[in-house]
């Protein structure tokens, strides 16, 4: 089957995590997703390590099914291409500080003033305006501003970044999501439209049943680490390897697990004996139920409890996820050829669709610069003005990429 989002054309002007990892979704989908990267510099995420031979983790991590091409934003002629593309592009994608993208001529009124149809993504740190619409978006500083921090962590360690830049990630994901909505749409409206969210806006749409609580009862969630805001016992327990998720939700999980911890005992236990109860005296339980997982270990627990019913998990590192074999089965990893490094792994898109039966991963990260002449020569560019717009300084193909890098023009 034809990719869903074969023939449409994005121009990416996006870079670092948040924009790119937009761009990438709609790239998987079978977008034509051209990634357009400062001659002067490119793509910051590039000079992020760790390093796999000379490659970023990180640009490697949110790029693979585009086309890059290395442009001079500095030079009128340059900016001129860009906009040549955003013409006849259905989307274009960017993550620039509030102004700058119409400071060079590219902003959404400019274009959507020639190509009317054109879909505008825009993902800021505090959103396009209001008193912080000016603040750089930065994602531990949006976790701590959006209140997400303030639910995670210890009280030994106080509120704690997630081990993602979630804020990045999911700024990306709802802008991939409006992007599509914004499609839909104009196949019946015939026009585009802008499309926005930020990192603040991402995050606080997470706050999920602790943001209702405030909303609704004027409670101030606390920190409570690896348990559960409203539900006991749930949450991390150790046992005689390592710790486990517990998630007995329901009276009926709670009964089972007392049953197979031979704790009968404690369903009679008015300290115990419903959630209000249990909540109220959590420390005590976890440290019953602990002394009984701490005889065995993780897995032979997990087994036990999946088998009843009652949802368990041991916690894994990225070692044994990727050796897990429901990862595995699941095809969560696949593998595409890089021009420098071979065979590359990726993790796969989560979507299961009957156009990714052969994977999700088609195309590796573009090395800079190494579609410049193949995009511009379908826009009408001819050999020879390639290679004088090349000698210009204007633009930079792959072969003399890396001499351009960190040349300011």
């Amino acid at each position: 089957m034809a990719l869903p989002l074969a023939g449409i054309r994005v121009l990416d002007l996006t870079r670092a995590l948040s924009g790119p990892f937009c761009s990438m979704i709609l790239a998987d989908l079978g977008a034509d997703v051209i990634k357009v990267e400062p001659m002067a510099s490119g793509d910051m995420i590039r000079t992020w390590g760790p390093f796999d031979r000379g490659q970023s983790a990180y640009y490697l991590s949110t790029n693979r099914n585009k086309r890059g091409i290395a442009v001079n934003f500095r030079d009128a002629h340059g900016l001129e291409l860009i906009r040549q593309i955003a013409r006849g592009a259905d989307v274009v994608v960017e993550n620039f500080r509030s102004g700058v993208m119409e400071d060079m001529g590219l902003g959404y009124d400019q274009l959507a003033a020639v190509n009317p149809k054109l879909i505008f993504g825009s993902i800021t740190g505090f959103g396009r305006d209001g008193p912080m619409g000016n603040w750089p978006g930065f994602d531990q500083i949006a976790q701590g501003y959006s209140g997400l921090m303030s639910l995670t962590g210890q009280a030994e360690t106080g509120p704690t970044r997630a081990g993602i830049a979630i804020g990045d990630l999911t700024s990306g994901m709802w802008t991939a999501m409006g992007i599509l909505a914004a499609l839909l749409s104009r196949q019946h409206s015939g026009r585009g439209q802008r499309v926005e969210t930020s990192l603040l806006a991402s995050l606080v749409s997470l706050l999920g049943v602790q943001g209702q609580r405030f909303l609704s009862l004027n409670e101030v969630p606390e920190l409570t680490g690896n348990v559960h805001p409203v539900i006991a016992p749930y949450g991390v327990f150790q046992t005689k390897d390592g710790p486990l998720n517990l998630a007995p939700a329901t009276p009926d999980m709670w009964i089972k697990l007392c049953k197979l911890l031979q704790l009968e005992k404690l369903i009679r236990d008015p300290r115990f004996v419903d959630n209000a109860a249990r909540m109220q005296h959590r420390d005590e339980l976890r440290l019953i139920i602990e002394a009984r997982l701490k005889l065995r270990t993780k897995m032979d627990w997990t087994k036990e409890m999946i088998e009843l019913g009652i949802p368990a998990g041991p916690i894994n590192n990225l070692s044994d996820v990727f050796k897990d074999p429901q990862v595995q089965h699941s095809r969560l990893v696949e593998e595409v050829q890089h021009p420098l490094l071979g065979a590359l792994k990726q993790v796969a898109n989560p979507i299961k669709l009957a156009a990714f039966a052969e994977g999700s991963v088609r195309m590796p990260p573009p090395m800079f610069g190494e579609h410049t002449f193949e995009v511009l020569a379908e826009l009408g560019y001819s050999d020879h003005e390639l290679q004088q717009l090349s000698l210009d300084g204007v633009i930079a193909q792959y072969q003399d990429a890396a001499a351009s890098v960190g040349v300011s023009a």
